[in-house]
């Protein structure tokens, strides 16, 4: 396991000693990780808790790095030695992997001494936003074909750990499998790919690389039909070789097509595959997709049974930042809780102070999410009677709601130094994201113009935070 203790920005590291030297560093903080709207962002789905844990668990200061701090010149001696056997002692609640998520949720607090608190902000951060990230944007695109999705993204991925950890974090979205094979060694998900244009061009016609393919991987035979000419040359040569491989006792798996109309030549290829009494051949379609352009094909009748994606989805190309963020909720001192609160001019970068919970409220009947709700630590949600939900901005819209349940969407998963997540299969979390995304209303799920799902506060915690943002100082 790597450690990723320097994984930080320098300003964490300049405002530990500063906590050292003011007596700060054993006072209790507690931040919350959480994103801010953005118009792209329907829904998240969170992801990046296993790698958070298994951060915290190695967080130490390696001599040779102790040295290198040492050599910025900007660091006392005695800061140094404390660090040399700091580890990280406090707790952290987050959601579960999986757990659709909305703006200003916190997703993930950490309640641990200032110093601590402070020096993982900054990989705590680039672990959930980009996990965050890449698991929402597979969703959205499975979303699209109802399963069936390959990602494809290795060699687009900016760098090889975000190839790698998108390849994870895409699993989670839904996606069936992967052509990392490091990933799929890593975290037990299924691989899959066949072939490049290169193989087919190394031969001298392309039948002889279809039966050269075909005698190596008889059982696995998915041809790439689109190197010279889809319908003229490749699905014929493809039908060929299947017909040699079904006389041998061999079922072929199908054709890829990686370029051109997909929605005409798939049609095309569909009915040639038929014709020739393939039925069962499935037809891969890969070639910078997204869910814009399958929601598009599928609407032109396109007939594609497994689609691979890769560069749109292991970078986000349309959001390419979740933009979470993590802000000092509160102090604990003497074991009395003091709020924090930051202000701003812009009224969506004004924080929720506080010890919180995080719940989702569903209806009774339907068992549908109907919005979700922030209370303070420790506040009762009492299912016997009637709740009120306002929009924390504009409190005019309301609503009370009868016949409901609610959910706390947290759990433990680092307590006083120690790993209490358990841990899970990539297939367990993907099925999760999946149950609970179905309990929300299509509505919510859409890709155009969704309707606002609810984040609400309670009376409690909006009376707070009013009260800190009409003081002016963010002190109680």
């Amino acid at each position: 396991m790597r450690n990723l203790t320097l994984l930080t920005d320098l300003y964490q590291l300049t405002m530990g000693q500063g906590y050292f030297e003011h007596g700060k560093r054993k006072k209790e903080a507690v931040f919350d990780l959480f994103f801010r709207p953005n118009k792209l962002i329907t829904y998240s789905v969170a992801a990046g808790m296993e790698q958070v844990c298994e951060y915290l668990e190695n967080f130490h200061f390696e001599p040779d790095e102790i040295e290198y701090l040492r050599s910025l010149g900007i660091f006392g001696s005695d800061y140094l030695d404390y660090l040399k056997e700091l580890r990280f002692t406090g707790s952290v609640d987050a959601v579960r992997e999986g757990e659709i998520v909305f703006p200003y949720e916190p997703i993930l607090t950490v309640r641990a001494p200032m110093i601590e608190a402070q020096l993982v902000e900054t990989a705590l951060l680039t672990i959930v936003n980009h996990q965050t990230l890449i698991a929402s944007k597979a969703a959205k695109i499975c979303a699209q074909t109802k399963g069936g999705v390959m990602e494809f993204g290795l060699r687009r991925a900016q760098g090889a750990d975000a190839g790698l950890y998108g390849a994870r974090a895409a699993i989670i979205g839904g996606c069936v499998s992967t052509s990392n094979v490091l990933a799929g060694k890593m975290f037990g998900v299924p691989v899959a790919g066949t072939m490049a244009h290169s193989w087919i061009m190394s031969f001298d016609s392309e039948l002889d690389a279809f039966r050269a393919y075909a005698k190596s991987f008889p059982e696995n035979c998915l041809l790439l039909v689109d190197t010279y000419d889809t319908l003229k040359s490749g699905v014929p040569n493809a039908i060929k070789v299947f017909g040699e491989l079904r006389t041998l006792g061999y079922s072929p798996k199908g054709i890829r097509l990686d370029s051109g109309d997909l929605a005409y030549l798939s049609k095309t290829a569909r009915k040639m595959l038929d014709a020739a009494g393939f039925c069962d051949a499935l037809i891969c379609a890969s070639g910078d997709l997204d869910e814009n352009s399958i929601r598009s094909l599928l609407s032109q009748g396109a007939k594609i049974d497994l689609w691979g994606v890769g560069t749109k989805l292991i970078t986000s190309a349309d959001l390419p930042a979740l933009g979470g963020v993590y802000k000092l909720a509160a102090i604990i001192e003497d074991g009395r809780e003091i709020p924090k609160i930051k202000l701003s001019d812009t009224t969506e970068k004004i924080t929720n102070p506080a010890c919180k919970e995080l719940y989702r409220i569903y209806d009774k009947n339907t068992g549908k999410a109907i919005a979700d709700y922030i209370t303070l630590a420790g506040e009762f949600v009492d299912e016997s009677k009637p709740l009120t939900l306002f929009h924390p901005v504009d409190t005019w819209k309301k609503m009370t709601i009868d016949h409901f349940t609610a959910r706390p969407l947290r759990e433990r998963i680092f307590e006083c130094g120690r790993r209490t997540l358990e841990k899970r299969t990539l297939s367990e979390l993907s099925r999760y994201r999946a149950e609970e995304t179905a309990r929300f209303w299509d509505e919510y799920m859409r890709q155009d113009v969704p309707h606002i799902y609810k984040v609400d506060l309670s009376d409690k915690l909006y009376a707070l935070k009013r009260g800190l943002i009409d003081r002016g100082d963010g002190n109680v």
